[in-house]
């Protein structure tokens, strides 16, 4: 899961990486902000926050920084979220085993230790953690970088010492010199690159597929509005894929949250697989971590989808053998390998649509369920109340002084309860404490009349399901029932029946029965005037590993086959790429044909401005006029407001009669003009980095970098 210093030269190979850093361009503001870090006596800052969406070259940029380090002989450690059980406890004993240190040693150490901490995006619900009791002991001459998806949050912003102690770094795509630098490097003819920057606008992961994509089969006929690159590039490849065996190497590669040898033999059913893994290894859009390989987020999906649509009864036979594998693992498996496992098993059905409705599979993996704490009590009941009302609170009071340790919460960033669930044994509840909940009661009259129970068989309930936001809809909470149930099913080789008490149960009819753990007949009942039904299964007629396996089958049954979907990616254009962008819309204004066509159309500056409608051409329009106008609101402005306005609205035929218009020689107006357009230039950028709500005081060594 984590490695000191030598993370990349183990998972990858000494070629692979040297491969890659032939290939790294740009990032120079970024890689001198971080070596002066490390050059300083005292370091300007404790956390460097890199951010920026998928594919944009955050663990490049990392990779870059850990050369540096290792150049001038710093100490480093590189932890990847990706591979931490996201809890307090999992990153605290990465980090300390990264450190080969407990968190609190401060001992006197000689020059400056580096930890990077990737896909940081994974441990949003413990950022205030991070903050608040990580970072803090670590000792003084760390630097930190944490690179994730997302901007800091709100309390990184609210506390002034954190404020004065960290540097945040936006990720924008490559400048077209930085474009054409790594085009060239990858070996593609100059004849190519200015075609490969206008499809791709410098995103990296794009320029490195379409790269890919020319150095193996020549020239591209990619449209340059194509709604999704990314998918585009992966659909093109996965067509030219040569074997049977690549194709179904691919297919495990995209299934499994990781990919190993083991699994890959398992997955093709064959015992060299060697050749296979490297192949893999060293697709443009495949990264290697720690555990094994896995496909770029952007390109998994799509993978996916298209080799289930190509060919479905493939799909399904390699389905089959990479669940059994790691079904196989799970039964085997103990602590928090056992919990990881559970992720993995469940990770494999997220592209299935008959087990979609009750996950929220953006959150999947995200929060562990812990065991509540006493002081959470007060914060369950009050859940109960809110949700349920006061009959159900008093049942929930009851079971909490019966059996607290059945109780499981899960955490919001801050460490206030998001949700929890109540998993029951109602075989050593007392007959008074089954009696005075009607959920108990009604499981207890179904086992009897199915014949009861023999000596030490056990029966489980799941009482409570509660999120905070969500009550009983896919949420961060549902995603933790199945693996709070799996990991007892797992220690409790006696279990005969489980059962799970849910509120509008006719909603759940269906899923849960293509799972065989059906709805109870005439068990339904009420509490507080709000009707529950019972879900059960028994473990006795189907054990868990049968179990298992018919969860595949029937979800794989249910699967139709349907074109791969595409969905729109959002542009990160660098800066000299965004101004021209917004300089061509601005000749552009009252002409929908030629804005239609604006690469501005796909960036958060129209996607703010749309609020869910539709980006269309209409959208820029109006977004560059209020660009405009807001030099119309300041006196000193009006020289280039009119400059802007006689230009670009009232649209005289030349700018040489403009400037006549506006009784200016040419070159004042021109002068004008110029200030205008880099104002209206600066205004769009800064909500398209920012938002609508404009920006904190940007660092000045990063001004340019967004």
């Amino acid at each position: 899961m984590v490695t000191p210093d030598t993370r990349r030269s183990k998972s990858l190979g000494t070629v692979l990486v040297s491969r890659r850093r032939q290939r790294f361009v740009g990032r120079a503001a970024e890689i001198e902000l971080f070596r002066a870090c490390l050059d300083a006596e005292s370091a300007a800052f404790a956390v460097l926050f890199v951010h920026g969406p998928g594919g944009i070259g955050k663990s490049t940029l990392l990779d870059a920084f850990a050369v540096a380090a290792r150049g001038e002989q710093r100490r480093l450690v590189w932890v990847d979220a990706r591979d931490l059980l996201p809890s307090p406890e999992g990153v605290r004993r990465a980090v300390e085993t990264a450190l080969r240190e407990p968190l609190g040693d401060h001992r006197d150490r000689s020059g400056r230790t580096v930890v990077l901490l990737d896909s940081y995006e994974r441990l949003a619900a413990l950022d205030d953690w991070v903050r608040e009791q990580l970072l803090p002991n670590l000792p003084a001459n760390v630097v930190t970088v944490l690179a994730g998806r997302q901007p800091p949050g709100p309390g990184w912003r609210a506390d002034p010492a954190w404020r004065e102690l960290l540097r945040v770094i936006g990720l924008r795509n490559l400048t077209p010199e930085e474009g054409r630098e790594y085009l060239r490097r990858c070996g593609v003819g100059e004849a190519m690159h200015g075609r490969l920057l206008e499809v791709s606008y410098g995103h990296p992961l794009c320029l490195s597929l379409l790269a890919d994509q020319v150095v193996r089969h020549g020239g591209t006929d990619l449209a340059a509005d194509s709604p999704d690159l990314v998918a585009a590039l992966v659909q093109r490849f996965l067509g030219s894929v040569p074997t049977l065996e690549q194709r179904q190497a691919l297919e495990a590669c995209a299934l499994a949250r990781v990919t190993t040898e083991p699994l890959l033999r398992a997955a093709l059913d064959a015992a060299d697989v060697r050749e296979l893994f490297d192949w893999l290894r060293d697709l443009s859009f495949v990264e290697a971590g720690p555990d094994g390989l896995f496909p770029h987020d952007l390109a998994r999906d799509v993978i996916d989808r298209d080799l289930r649509w190509r060919d479905p009864y493939s799909y399904r036979i390699v389905f089959r053998r990479v669940q059994a594998h790691l079904q196989g693992h799970l039964l085997t498996s103990n602590g928090d390998e056992r919990l990881q496992g559970i992720f993995d098993v469940k990770y494999v059905f997220r592209n299935l649509p008959s087990v979609l409705s009750p996950v929220d599979w953006q959150a999947w993996g995200s929060h562990v369920p812990v065991r509540a704490r006493p002081e959470d009590h007060a914060t369950i009941l009050d859940l109960v109340c809110r949700h349920e009302g006061a009959e159900s609170a008093a049942i929930a009071e009851r079971w909490l002084a019966r059996q607290p340790g059945g109780f499981v919460v899960l955490r919001q960033t801050g460490g206030a309860v998001r949700g929890f669930l109540a998993l029951l044994d109602l075989t050593s509840a007392s007959d008074e404490d089954r009696m005075a909940d009607p959920g108990a009661r009604a499981v207890s009259d179904y086992v009897r009349r199915e014949g009861g129970l023999r000596t030490g068989q056990r029966v489980a309930l799941t009482r409570f399901l509660i999120d905070v936001e969500a009550y009983q809809a896919p949420s961060p909470t549902m995603n933790a029932a199945p693996v709070v149930t799996l990991q007892m099913y797992l220690s409790a080789p006696t279990l005969a029946w489980d059962f799970l008490a849910l509120t509008e149960p006719d909603r759940w009819n269906d899923y849960f029965a293509m799972g065989d753990m059906g709805r109870i007949d005439g068990a339904d009942f009420t509490v507080g005037g709000r009707r529950f039904g019972l879900f059960g299964h028994d473990f006795r007629a189907l054990p868990l590993g049968p179990w298992m396996d018919l969860w595949s089958e029937r979800a794989l049954a249910q699967n139709p086959s349907v074109p791969p979907r595409r969905s729109a990616t959002r542009l990160m254009l660098s800066q000299p790429d965004f101004a021209d962008a917004v300089r061509q819309g601005l000749r552009d204004l009252a002409r929908p044909d030629l804005l239609a066509r604006n690469p501005l159309l796909r960036t958060r500056l129209i996607a703010d401005a749309a609020a869910g409608a539709d980006r269309d051409a209409g959208v820029l329009d109006e977004v560059l006029r209020a660009a405009i106008a807001t030099l119309a609101q300041d006196p000193r402005d009006d020289k280039q407001y009119r400059a802007l306005q006689q230009t670009y609205l009232r649209r005289t035929a030349t700018q040489e009669g403009a400037a006549a218009q506006l009784g200016l020689p040419f070159s004042t107006y021109r002068r004008h003009l110029t200030q205008g357009v880099g104002r209206v230039v600066a205004w769009c950028w800064e909500r398209d980095v920012y938002g609508p709500d404009g920006a904190p005081t940007p660092d000045p060594s990063l001004t340019d970098q967004g």
